[in-house]
């Protein structure tokens, strides 16, 4: 189906909303739409060799930089060897650094390099294509629903977490 021709195939929700069904159709669209965004970058990060993991590490040290270690894990939800495997690649790429913090040396402080903003802003570039077309689809009223329904999705202390990035 052509971008420019779009029409959305989904009917409008049922005022029985909280049916199996539709929560089903909900389930299933979550499915779908994190797969087709996600695969819209796979081959961008393939040419870097790297993975979604560090993509998500990338982004995160993006939205805060100086985000200690700590901090990445709490947002990433993913044990500690799973992260140091990250970093430890994304280190040896000259894609992100760590020094000691400011305010406790104990933490390791992170940031990206020339080389990490760059690759960063890439793969934001396709993510952000990919959304900025669909939210266009969709409507502002649809988008703002989205993000409710996407903040109902998240434990009250991630729902804090996100509203923080990029504030500091």
């Amino acid at each position: 189906m052509s971008e420019e021709n779009f029409l959305s195939q989904v009917p409008a929700a049922s005022a029985l909303f909280l049916r199996e069904d539709e929560v089903r159709r909900g389930i299933e669209f979550l499915f779908f739409a994190h797969a087709a965004l996600w695969r819209s970058v796979d081959a961008r990060l393939a040419e870097h060799e790297l993975g979604r993991a560090h993509y998500r590490a990338l982004y995160f040290i993006a939205r805060q930089p100086g985000l200690t270690v700590t901090d990445l894990l709490t947002l990433l939800g993913i044990t500690k060897q799973s992260l140091g495997r990250v970093l430890k690649e994304l280190e040896a790429r000259a894609l992100v650094t760590s020094r000691p913090g400011n305010r406790d040396r104990r933490q390791k402080e992170l940031r990206l390099t020339d080389s990490g903003r760059a690759l960063e802003k890439s793969v934001f570039a396709a993510l952000r294509d990919a959304m900025s077309r669909a939210y266009t689809h969709a409507g502002q009223a649809a988008v703002t629903g989205f993000w409710q329904v996407s903040e109902a999705l998240m434990p009250p202390r991630d729902r804090a977490r996100a509203v923080a990035l990029g504030q500091g």
